[in-house]
């Protein structure tokens, strides 16, 4: 099995992934015939190829902007796993995870929900900081009272 996982260009959190179980080849660019297709300007037709040859993978660029491992360009080399690829110098990060371990593939939803649960939990008060929040002194008396009997049941 391999995987492809698209990671956030600042935050190297997955977006989307793609899993493959008995393919040889498989084909990464914008154009709509590859089975990974990537909606990027830097990232031409057909940018990458991978092929399974005796249980390695190899990647071949065939992207006219270049390919990047370590910030160094690519032309042919043989993947390890967890190996992380920009296509062209400023274009998208792609994880290639390899073997048996790699990862199941998640949906786009289930990826967004995981990221927004993080997100809120850095930003929501907990229930003790809203209930010690005092009232603002600009509502009216009779809206203060009514406030403060619904945090202090």
């Amino acid at each position: 099995m391999i995987t492809l996982t698209l990671l956030h260009p600042r935050q190297s959190i997955a977006i989307k992934s793609w899993s493959f179980d008995a393919s040889d080849l498989i084909r990464v660019g914008r154009s709509s015939d590859n089975h990974v297709v990537l909606f990027s300007a830097v990232v031409s037709r057909h940018h990458i190829e991978l092929r399974s040859k005796g249980g390695k993978w190899e990647l071949i660029s065939l992207g006219s902007n270049g390919t990047y491992i370590d910030g160094k360009v690519i032309k042919k080399m043989t993947i390890k796993n967890g190996a992380i690829v920009r296509l062209a110098q400023s274009g998208p990060k792609i994880q290639i995870k390899i073997g048996p371990n790699a990862p199941k593939s998640k949906s786009e939803q289930q990826i967004l929900a995981e990221w927004m649960t993080e997100q809120s939990m850095d930003t929501e008060p907990t229930a003790e900081e809203e209930i010690t929040k005092p009232v603002p002194s600009s509502v009216y008396p009779a809206d203060r009272a009514a406030l403060s009997q619904k945090k202090n049941p």
